[in-house]
Protein backbone atom coordinates (compact mmCIF):
# COMPACT_ATOMS: atom_id res chain seq x y z
CA UNK A 1 0.00 0.00 0.00
CA UNK A 2 1.73 2.62 -1.59
CA UNK A 3 1.72 5.61 -4.23
CA UNK A 4 3.41 7.26 -6.77
CA UNK A 5 3.70 11.01 -8.29
CA UNK A 6 1.40 12.92 -9.53
CA UNK A 7 1.10 16.60 -10.41
CA UNK A 8 -1.88 18.61 -8.53
CA UNK A 9 -3.30 21.70 -7.18
CA UNK A 10 -4.61 23.25 -3.97
CA UNK A 11 -8.43 24.47 -2.96
CA UNK A 12 -11.33 26.91 -2.32
CA UNK A 13 -14.88 27.92 -1.42
CA UNK A 14 -17.84 29.97 -1.63
CA UNK A 15 -21.35 31.26 -0.53
CA UNK A 16 -25.27 32.58 -1.42
CA UNK A 17 -28.00 34.22 0.88
CA UNK A 18 -28.83 33.16 4.42
CA UNK A 19 -32.54 33.86 5.65
CA UNK A 20 -34.29 32.88 8.75
CA UNK A 21 -35.94 29.91 7.03
CA UNK A 22 -32.78 28.81 5.39
CA UNK A 23 -32.19 26.42 4.03
CA UNK A 24 -29.03 25.50 0.98
CA UNK A 25 -29.53 26.13 -2.60
CA UNK A 26 -27.94 24.66 -5.29
CA UNK A 27 -26.63 27.18 -7.76
CA UNK A 28 -27.77 27.05 -11.38
CA UNK A 29 -26.27 28.36 -14.48
CA UNK A 30 -28.82 31.21 -14.36
CA UNK A 31 -27.97 31.82 -10.68
CA UNK A 32 -24.40 32.53 -12.04
CA UNK A 33 -25.59 34.81 -15.22
CA UNK A 34 -27.39 36.33 -12.31
CA UNK A 35 -24.73 37.27 -10.71
CA UNK A 36 -22.66 38.35 -13.23
CA UNK A 37 -25.37 41.03 -13.69
CA UNK A 38 -26.07 42.14 -10.54
CA UNK A 39 -22.89 41.46 -8.58
CA UNK A 40 -21.70 45.11 -6.89
CA UNK A 41 -18.64 47.03 -8.61
CA UNK A 42 -15.21 46.06 -6.84
CA UNK A 43 -13.99 47.93 -4.05
CA UNK A 44 -10.84 50.19 -4.56
CA UNK A 45 -7.90 49.41 -2.93
CA UNK A 46 -8.21 52.77 -0.46
CA UNK A 47 -11.27 51.46 0.39
CA UNK A 48 -10.68 47.68 0.62
CA UNK A 49 -10.00 47.54 4.41
CA UNK A 50 -12.36 47.82 7.02
CA UNK A 51 -14.73 45.09 8.46
CA UNK A 52 -16.56 43.32 5.52
CA UNK A 53 -18.56 40.03 5.22
CA UNK A 54 -16.28 37.77 4.14
CA UNK A 55 -12.28 38.18 3.63
CA UNK A 56 -11.18 34.74 1.18
CA UNK A 57 -7.47 34.00 2.06
CA UNK A 58 -5.20 32.12 -0.36
CA UNK A 59 -2.34 30.03 0.35
CA UNK A 60 -0.84 30.11 -3.03
CA UNK A 61 2.40 28.43 -3.09
CA UNK A 62 3.80 28.22 -6.59
CA UNK A 63 7.69 27.82 -5.50
CA UNK A 64 7.18 24.82 -7.41
CA UNK A 65 6.82 22.42 -10.34
CA UNK A 66 3.29 24.73 -10.89
CA UNK A 67 4.16 27.90 -10.95
CA UNK A 68 2.58 28.88 -14.39
CA UNK A 69 -0.79 27.49 -13.41
CA UNK A 70 -0.23 29.71 -9.53
CA UNK A 71 -0.13 33.10 -11.79
CA UNK A 72 -2.76 32.13 -14.31
CA UNK A 73 -4.79 31.16 -11.20
CA UNK A 74 -4.00 34.87 -9.78
CA UNK A 75 -5.18 36.31 -13.36
CA UNK A 76 -8.27 34.70 -12.98
CA UNK A 77 -8.97 35.81 -9.66
CA UNK A 78 -8.21 39.62 -10.71
CA UNK A 79 -11.24 38.69 -13.81
CA UNK A 80 -13.54 39.48 -10.55
CA UNK A 81 -11.34 41.37 -7.73
CA UNK A 82 -12.40 42.15 -4.44
CA UNK A 83 -15.56 43.58 -3.04
CA UNK A 84 -17.51 46.19 -1.19
CA UNK A 85 -18.18 43.13 1.36
CA UNK A 86 -15.80 40.83 0.24
CA UNK A 87 -12.10 41.26 0.36
CA UNK A 88 -9.48 39.00 -1.53
CA UNK A 89 -6.23 38.56 -0.24
CA UNK A 90 -3.21 36.54 -1.07
CA UNK A 91 0.02 35.23 -0.28
CA UNK A 92 2.03 34.14 -3.58
CA UNK A 93 4.84 32.30 -3.68
CA UNK A 94 6.98 31.64 -6.78
CA UNK A 95 11.22 30.39 -7.73
CA UNK A 96 13.61 30.76 -10.47
CA UNK A 97 15.21 27.81 -12.13
CA UNK A 98 12.77 24.97 -11.13
CA UNK A 99 10.99 22.62 -13.22
CA UNK A 100 8.56 24.41 -14.80
CA UNK A 101 10.13 27.45 -14.59
CA UNK A 102 8.11 30.39 -16.16
CA UNK A 103 9.95 34.21 -17.00
CA UNK A 104 6.23 35.58 -16.81
CA UNK A 105 4.95 38.63 -15.04
CA UNK A 106 8.45 39.78 -14.00
CA UNK A 107 10.26 36.61 -13.19
CA UNK A 108 10.09 37.85 -9.94
CA UNK A 109 10.93 35.21 -7.15
CA UNK A 110 10.01 35.15 -3.24
CA UNK A 111 7.07 35.43 -1.81
CA UNK A 112 4.32 38.71 -1.86
CA UNK A 113 1.44 39.41 -0.65
CA UNK A 114 -1.73 40.70 -2.53
CA UNK A 115 -4.88 42.32 -2.64
CA UNK A 116 -6.50 41.11 -5.17
CA UNK A 117 -8.26 44.07 -7.73
CA UNK A 118 -10.34 43.83 -11.00
CA UNK A 119 -8.13 43.59 -14.00
CA UNK A 120 -9.14 42.74 -17.53
CA UNK A 121 -5.37 41.28 -18.71
CA UNK A 122 -5.39 38.30 -17.86
CA UNK A 123 -1.35 38.05 -18.58
CA UNK A 124 -0.01 40.35 -15.87
CA UNK A 125 -0.95 40.47 -11.87
CA UNK A 126 -1.87 44.19 -11.60
CA UNK A 127 -3.01 43.71 -7.56
CA UNK A 128 -1.09 46.11 -5.89
CA UNK A 129 2.03 43.85 -3.93
CA UNK A 130 1.33 44.94 -0.37
CA UNK A 131 4.33 42.77 1.26
CA UNK A 132 7.38 41.63 -0.34
CA UNK A 133 8.57 39.12 2.40
CA UNK A 134 11.83 37.99 0.84
CA UNK A 135 11.66 34.27 0.41
CA UNK A 136 10.14 32.76 3.57
CA UNK A 137 9.84 28.64 3.86
CA UNK A 138 5.72 28.72 2.34
CA UNK A 139 6.15 24.11 3.60
CA UNK A 140 6.59 25.68 6.99
CA UNK A 141 2.63 26.09 8.77
CA UNK A 142 3.68 28.84 10.37
CA UNK A 143 4.01 30.83 6.97
CA UNK A 144 0.65 29.91 6.96
CA UNK A 145 0.12 30.57 10.32
CA UNK A 146 1.41 33.87 9.34
CA UNK A 147 -0.49 34.73 6.61
CA UNK A 148 -3.75 34.01 7.88
CA UNK A 149 -2.93 36.36 11.32
CA UNK A 150 -2.14 39.66 9.02
CA UNK A 151 -4.69 38.62 6.62
CA UNK A 152 -7.39 39.07 10.00
CA UNK A 153 -5.53 42.22 11.31
CA UNK A 154 -5.73 44.19 8.17
CA UNK A 155 -8.74 42.58 6.85
CA UNK A 156 -11.23 42.02 9.29
CA UNK A 157 -14.25 40.86 8.36
CA UNK A 158 -17.97 38.54 9.92
CA UNK A 159 -16.30 35.61 8.41
CA UNK A 160 -12.83 34.08 6.97
CA UNK A 161 -11.83 31.57 4.27
CA UNK A 162 -8.61 29.93 4.22
CA UNK A 163 -7.82 28.17 0.62
CA UNK A 164 -4.47 26.14 0.24
CA UNK A 165 -3.29 26.17 -2.48
CA UNK A 166 -0.32 23.61 -4.14
CA UNK A 167 0.21 20.11 -4.23
CA UNK A 168 -1.52 17.83 -2.08
CA UNK A 169 -1.24 13.90 -0.72
CA UNK A 170 -4.09 13.26 1.43
CA UNK A 171 -2.79 11.75 4.94
CA UNK A 172 0.49 10.44 3.88
CA UNK A 173 3.44 12.50 4.33
CA UNK A 174 6.02 10.93 2.08
CA UNK A 175 9.74 11.09 1.96
CA UNK A 176 11.22 14.38 1.11
CA UNK A 177 12.83 14.55 -2.91
CA UNK A 178 16.16 13.25 -1.60
CA UNK A 179 14.89 11.04 0.43
CA UNK A 180 12.98 8.94 -2.23
CA UNK A 181 14.02 5.84 -2.87
CA UNK A 182 12.39 5.19 -6.09
CA UNK A 183 14.25 6.82 -8.53
CA UNK A 184 12.83 7.37 -11.58
CA UNK A 185 9.12 8.27 -11.82
CA UNK A 186 6.31 6.84 -14.31
CA UNK A 187 3.61 9.23 -16.10
CA UNK A 188 0.82 10.51 -14.51
CA UNK A 189 -2.27 12.33 -14.47
CA UNK A 190 -0.30 15.66 -15.61
CA UNK A 191 1.49 13.82 -18.29
CA UNK A 192 -2.05 12.50 -19.54
CA UNK A 193 -3.64 16.18 -19.99
CA UNK A 194 0.05 16.95 -21.71
CA UNK A 195 -1.31 14.18 -24.32
CA UNK A 196 -4.43 15.68 -24.71
CA UNK A 197 -3.87 19.30 -24.85
CA UNK A 198 -0.36 19.31 -25.88
CA UNK A 199 -0.55 23.28 -27.21
CA UNK A 200 -1.98 24.05 -23.44
CA UNK A 201 0.53 22.49 -21.26
CA UNK A 202 4.20 21.70 -20.93
CA UNK A 203 5.28 18.09 -19.42
CA UNK A 204 6.78 18.93 -16.10
CA UNK A 205 9.93 16.05 -16.11
CA UNK A 206 13.78 16.47 -15.59
CA UNK A 207 16.90 14.95 -16.76
CA UNK A 208 17.02 12.38 -13.59
CA UNK A 209 13.12 10.83 -14.70
CA UNK A 210 12.33 12.00 -11.79
CA UNK A 211 8.73 13.24 -12.53
CA UNK A 212 7.43 15.60 -9.25
CA UNK A 213 8.67 15.23 -5.97
CA UNK A 214 5.72 14.49 -3.92
CA UNK A 215 4.57 16.01 -0.38
CA UNK A 216 1.63 16.19 1.87
CA UNK A 217 0.26 20.07 1.21
CA UNK A 218 2.23 23.05 0.13
CA UNK A 219 5.43 21.78 -1.03
CA UNK A 220 8.40 24.41 -0.95
CA UNK A 221 10.89 22.73 -3.18
CA UNK A 222 13.44 25.53 -2.73
CA UNK A 223 13.56 24.78 1.13
CA UNK A 224 12.25 20.98 0.31
CA UNK A 225 9.97 21.58 3.29
CA UNK A 226 5.82 20.77 3.12
CA UNK A 227 3.04 21.22 5.69
CA UNK A 228 2.80 17.65 7.17
CA UNK A 229 -1.03 16.18 7.56
CA UNK A 230 -0.74 16.54 11.91
CA UNK A 231 0.20 20.04 11.63
CA UNK A 232 -2.84 21.16 9.59
CA UNK A 233 -4.71 21.78 12.75
CA UNK A 234 -2.23 23.86 14.33
CA UNK A 235 -2.41 26.83 11.60
CA UNK A 236 -5.65 27.15 13.10
CA UNK A 237 -4.94 26.93 16.92
CA UNK A 238 -2.52 29.25 16.28
CA UNK A 239 -3.95 31.77 13.82
CA UNK A 240 -7.53 31.37 15.04
CA UNK A 241 -11.05 29.79 13.83
CA UNK A 242 -12.36 30.49 10.13
CA UNK A 243 -15.75 29.97 8.52
CA UNK A 244 -14.24 27.91 5.87
CA UNK A 245 -11.52 25.89 4.68
CA UNK A 246 -10.68 24.53 1.07
CA UNK A 247 -7.52 22.52 -0.33
CA UNK A 248 -6.87 23.55 -4.04
CA UNK A 249 -5.10 20.02 -3.88
CA UNK A 250 -5.49 16.52 -4.88
CA UNK A 251 -6.68 13.65 -2.28
CA UNK A 252 -7.40 16.27 0.63
CA UNK A 253 -11.01 15.05 1.20
CA UNK A 254 -10.24 12.12 3.01
CA UNK A 255 -11.47 10.95 6.87
CA UNK A 256 -7.63 10.97 7.89
CA UNK A 257 -7.20 14.61 6.88
CA UNK A 258 -10.69 16.59 8.05
CA UNK A 259 -10.65 15.40 11.50
CA UNK A 260 -7.07 17.13 11.86
CA UNK A 261 -8.90 20.31 11.41
CA UNK A 262 -12.41 19.60 12.59
CA UNK A 263 -11.73 21.89 15.71
CA UNK A 264 -10.76 24.96 13.53
CA UNK A 265 -13.05 25.11 10.76
CA UNK A 266 -17.20 25.02 10.27
CA UNK A 267 -17.22 23.53 6.44
CA UNK A 268 -14.05 21.71 4.46
CA UNK A 269 -14.12 21.91 1.12
CA UNK A 270 -11.78 19.18 -0.90
CA UNK A 271 -11.56 16.42 -3.18
CA UNK A 272 -11.51 12.70 -3.38
CA UNK A 273 -9.63 12.77 -6.32
CA UNK A 274 -6.97 14.39 -7.77
CA UNK A 275 -7.25 18.46 -9.04
CA UNK A 276 -7.76 18.35 -12.74
CA UNK A 277 -6.63 21.72 -14.78
CA UNK A 278 -8.40 23.90 -14.66
CA UNK A 279 -8.87 23.70 -10.84
CA UNK A 280 -11.68 25.37 -9.82
CA UNK A 281 -14.75 27.65 -11.01
CA UNK A 282 -12.90 30.83 -9.78
CA UNK A 283 -14.54 32.96 -11.89
CA UNK A 284 -17.78 32.19 -11.15
CA UNK A 285 -17.16 31.82 -7.15
CA UNK A 286 -15.85 35.01 -6.88
CA UNK A 287 -19.04 36.32 -8.72
CA UNK A 288 -21.14 34.60 -6.51
CA UNK A 289 -19.25 36.22 -3.55
CA UNK A 290 -19.38 39.79 -4.44
CA UNK A 291 -23.33 39.31 -5.52
CA UNK A 292 -24.30 37.58 -2.15
CA UNK A 293 -21.61 38.40 0.96
CA UNK A 294 -24.08 37.39 3.43
CA UNK A 295 -23.83 33.75 2.78
CA UNK A 296 -22.94 31.07 5.76
CA UNK A 297 -20.14 28.63 5.00
CA UNK A 298 -22.53 25.55 4.42
CA UNK A 299 -24.01 27.49 1.90
CA UNK A 300 -20.93 28.86 0.15
CA UNK A 301 -19.32 25.18 0.21
CA UNK A 302 -22.43 24.53 -1.39
CA UNK A 303 -21.26 26.91 -4.23
CA UNK A 304 -18.39 26.34 -4.84
CA UNK A 305 -19.42 22.79 -5.36
CA UNK A 306 -22.30 23.80 -7.53
CA UNK A 307 -19.76 26.05 -9.85
CA UNK A 308 -17.33 23.37 -9.90
CA UNK A 309 -19.89 20.75 -11.19
CA UNK A 310 -21.15 23.38 -14.06
CA UNK A 311 -17.50 24.08 -15.31
CA UNK A 312 -16.82 20.57 -15.60
CA UNK A 313 -19.68 19.56 -16.86
CA UNK A 314 -19.30 21.70 -19.77
CA UNK A 315 -18.18 20.18 -23.52
CA UNK A 316 -14.65 21.17 -23.77
CA UNK A 317 -13.91 19.72 -20.15
CA UNK A 318 -16.20 17.02 -19.93
CA UNK A 319 -14.21 16.18 -23.39
CA UNK A 320 -10.98 16.74 -21.04
CA UNK A 321 -11.88 14.21 -18.92
CA UNK A 322 -12.50 11.68 -20.92
CA UNK A 323 -9.63 11.81 -23.60
CA UNK A 324 -7.62 12.09 -20.14
CA UNK A 325 -9.34 8.83 -18.42
CA UNK A 326 -10.35 11.02 -15.32
CA UNK A 327 -13.37 11.48 -13.34
CA UNK A 328 -13.46 14.81 -10.83
CA UNK A 329 -14.79 14.62 -7.45
CA UNK A 330 -15.61 17.96 -5.21
CA UNK A 331 -17.96 17.97 -1.50
CA UNK A 332 -18.08 20.19 1.25
CA UNK A 333 -18.40 18.19 4.58
CA UNK A 334 -19.42 19.88 8.02
CA UNK A 335 -16.57 19.59 10.70
CA UNK A 336 -18.89 19.56 13.93
CA UNK A 337 -20.01 16.07 12.42
CA UNK A 338 -16.78 14.66 11.92
CA UNK A 339 -16.42 13.18 15.77
CA UNK A 340 -19.76 10.82 15.18
CA UNK A 341 -18.60 9.73 11.85
CA UNK A 342 -15.38 8.23 13.41
CA UNK A 343 -17.09 6.88 16.14
CA UNK A 344 -19.86 5.00 13.41
CA UNK A 345 -16.93 3.98 10.60
CA UNK A 346 -15.01 2.53 13.71
CA UNK A 347 -17.30 0.69 14.90
CA UNK A 348 -18.77 -0.63 11.73
CA UNK A 349 -14.85 -1.32 10.80
CA UNK A 350 -14.62 -3.59 14.08
CA UNK A 351 -17.97 -5.25 13.18
CA UNK A 352 -16.86 -6.04 9.66
CA UNK A 353 -13.45 -7.77 11.58
CA UNK A 354 -16.33 -10.08 13.86
CA UNK A 355 -18.21 -11.34 11.28
CA UNK A 356 -15.23 -12.21 8.77
CA UNK A 357 -16.85 -12.22 5.19
CA UNK A 358 -13.79 -12.08 3.54
CA UNK A 359 -15.53 -12.98 0.43
CA UNK A 360 -17.31 -9.99 0.28
CA UNK A 361 -14.43 -8.06 1.69
CA UNK A 362 -12.51 -8.95 -1.58
CA UNK A 363 -15.41 -8.23 -3.78
CA UNK A 364 -15.61 -4.41 -1.99
CA UNK A 365 -11.72 -4.29 -2.59
CA UNK A 366 -12.00 -4.98 -6.22
CA UNK A 367 -15.41 -2.84 -7.36
CA UNK A 368 -14.58 0.29 -5.10
CA UNK A 369 -13.88 3.30 -6.67
CA UNK A 370 -10.02 3.80 -5.83
CA UNK A 371 -8.44 7.15 -6.44
CA UNK A 372 -5.71 7.65 -9.19
CA UNK A 373 -2.48 7.89 -7.07
CA UNK A 374 -0.82 5.35 -9.24
CA UNK A 375 -1.18 5.39 -13.36
CA UNK A 376 -1.33 2.51 -16.26
CA UNK A 377 2.39 1.38 -15.92
CA UNK A 378 2.56 1.05 -11.96
CA UNK A 379 -0.87 0.00 -11.23
CA UNK A 380 -2.62 -1.18 -14.68
CA UNK A 381 -5.43 -2.04 -12.92
CA UNK A 382 -6.06 0.28 -10.14
CA UNK A 383 -6.18 -1.77 -7.31
CA UNK A 384 -3.02 -1.25 -5.85
CA UNK A 385 -3.98 2.40 -5.32
CA UNK A 386 -5.23 2.27 -1.48
CA UNK A 387 -7.36 5.77 -1.70
CA UNK A 388 -11.03 5.21 -1.85
CA UNK A 389 -14.60 6.32 -1.20
CA UNK A 390 -15.91 4.94 1.68
CA UNK A 391 -19.77 5.13 1.48
CA UNK A 392 -19.14 2.86 -1.68
CA UNK A 393 -16.96 0.70 -0.57
CA UNK A 394 -19.62 0.13 2.69
CA UNK A 395 -22.41 -0.38 0.31
CA UNK A 396 -20.42 -2.95 -1.35
CA UNK A 397 -19.39 -4.59 1.39
CA UNK A 398 -23.40 -4.64 2.30
CA UNK A 399 -24.32 -5.76 -1.04
CA UNK A 400 -22.17 -8.81 -0.87
CA UNK A 401 -22.00 -10.23 2.82
CA UNK A 402 -23.46 -13.85 3.49
CA UNK A 403 -26.58 -13.64 5.17
CA UNK A 404 -25.82 -16.62 7.14
CA UNK A 405 -22.66 -15.45 8.65
CA UNK A 406 -23.29 -14.85 12.55
CA UNK A 407 -23.50 -10.94 12.88
CA UNK A 408 -23.86 -9.79 9.31
CA UNK A 409 -27.41 -8.21 10.25
CA UNK A 410 -25.88 -6.34 12.23
CA UNK A 411 -23.04 -5.19 10.20
CA UNK A 412 -25.24 -4.20 7.45
CA UNK A 413 -27.42 -2.08 9.45
CA UNK A 414 -24.39 -0.36 10.82
CA UNK A 415 -23.38 -0.16 7.34
CA UNK A 416 -26.29 1.48 6.60
CA UNK A 417 -26.56 3.55 9.23
CA UNK A 418 -22.88 4.72 8.47
CA UNK A 419 -23.84 6.07 4.74
CA UNK A 420 -27.00 7.79 5.94
CA UNK A 421 -24.61 9.59 8.21
CA UNK A 422 -22.35 10.34 5.26
CA UNK A 423 -25.09 11.85 3.21
CA UNK A 424 -27.56 13.18 5.40
CA UNK A 425 -25.25 14.56 8.12
CA UNK A 426 -21.70 14.90 7.09
CA UNK A 427 -21.59 15.75 3.69
CA UNK A 428 -23.06 19.21 2.86
CA UNK A 429 -23.09 18.69 -1.01
CA UNK A 430 -21.19 16.59 -3.24
CA UNK A 431 -20.14 16.38 -7.00
CA UNK A 432 -19.04 13.58 -9.42
CA UNK A 433 -18.40 14.02 -12.80
CA UNK A 434 -17.08 11.09 -15.41
CA UNK A 435 -15.38 7.85 -15.32
CA UNK A 436 -12.07 6.38 -14.35
CA UNK A 437 -9.60 4.73 -16.60
CA UNK A 438 -10.70 1.37 -15.82
CA UNK A 439 -14.77 2.60 -16.45
CA UNK A 440 -15.78 2.97 -12.77
CA UNK A 441 -18.51 5.71 -12.33
CA UNK A 442 -17.71 8.52 -10.04
CA UNK A 443 -21.78 9.30 -9.65
CA UNK A 444 -21.11 6.45 -6.42
CA UNK A 445 -19.16 8.63 -4.38
CA UNK A 446 -20.44 10.28 -1.92
CA UNK A 447 -17.55 12.93 -0.79
CA UNK A 448 -15.25 11.36 1.99
CA UNK A 449 -12.33 8.70 1.40
CA UNK A 450 -10.44 6.89 3.41
CA UNK A 451 -7.36 4.65 3.31
CA UNK A 452 -8.74 1.51 1.98
CA UNK A 453 -5.41 -0.77 1.51
CA UNK A 454 -5.67 -2.55 -1.91
CA UNK A 455 -3.30 -4.95 -3.41
CA UNK A 456 0.48 -5.20 -2.27
CA UNK A 457 2.59 -2.55 -4.32
CA UNK A 458 5.31 -0.24 -3.08
CA UNK A 459 4.77 3.00 -5.22
CA UNK A 460 6.24 5.34 -3.21
CA UNK A 461 8.30 5.55 0.34
CA UNK A 462 6.72 7.55 3.20
CA UNK A 463 6.78 8.46 6.66
CA UNK A 464 4.45 5.60 9.38
CA UNK A 465 3.06 8.25 10.85
CA UNK A 466 -0.73 6.66 10.32
CA UNK A 467 -0.06 6.78 14.37
CA UNK A 468 -0.51 10.06 15.06
CA UNK A 469 -3.37 10.73 13.20
CA UNK A 470 -6.42 12.56 15.22
CA UNK A 471 -8.63 9.83 13.27
CA UNK A 472 -7.21 6.99 14.37
CA UNK A 473 -7.18 7.75 17.16
CA UNK A 474 -10.77 8.26 17.24
CA UNK A 475 -11.78 5.43 15.33
CA UNK A 476 -8.90 2.55 15.18
CA UNK A 477 -9.36 2.55 11.77
CA UNK A 478 -5.30 0.95 11.26
CA UNK A 479 -6.69 -2.47 12.87
CA UNK A 480 -9.17 -2.34 9.50
CA UNK A 481 -6.55 -1.93 7.41
CA UNK A 482 -3.96 -3.89 8.52
CA UNK A 483 -7.39 -6.72 8.45
CA UNK A 484 -7.78 -6.09 4.61
CA UNK A 485 -3.93 -6.05 3.69
CA UNK A 486 -4.50 -9.81 4.11
CA UNK A 487 -7.44 -10.49 1.84
CA UNK A 488 -6.14 -10.82 -1.60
Amino acid sequence: MKLTTLITAALFCLQLPLHADFKLQSVTAKDIKDAVQTAPSPASVSSAKGSKDWTIMVFMNGKNNVEPFALNDMNRFETVGSGEKVNIVVELGRSKGLENDTTADGDWAGVRRYLVVKDADKDHIASPVLMDLGNPDMGDYKEAVSFVKWAKANYPAKRYMLIIWDHGWGWIDPKKPGENLLGAGSPRSFDRLAAAYPSAVKPLDDSSGQKGPAKSISHDFVSGNYIKTTELGRIFEEAGHVDLYASMACFMQMAEVAYEIKNGVDVIVGSEEVIQLPSFNFEDFFTLMLAHPEASAAQAGTNLVDTFKEMYSRPEYSDMLEKTKYGTQLSAIRADKLQVFAQKAGNWARLAMQVNDTAAYRKAKTEVVRFEIGDETTDPDKQISFYGDLANFVKLVGDNLDAAKPGAAELKDAGADLNEYISGELVVKTAALGRDRTGKDYSVTRGISIDIPGKPGNLIEYYPTYDKLAFEKASGWSKFMAYLEKIE
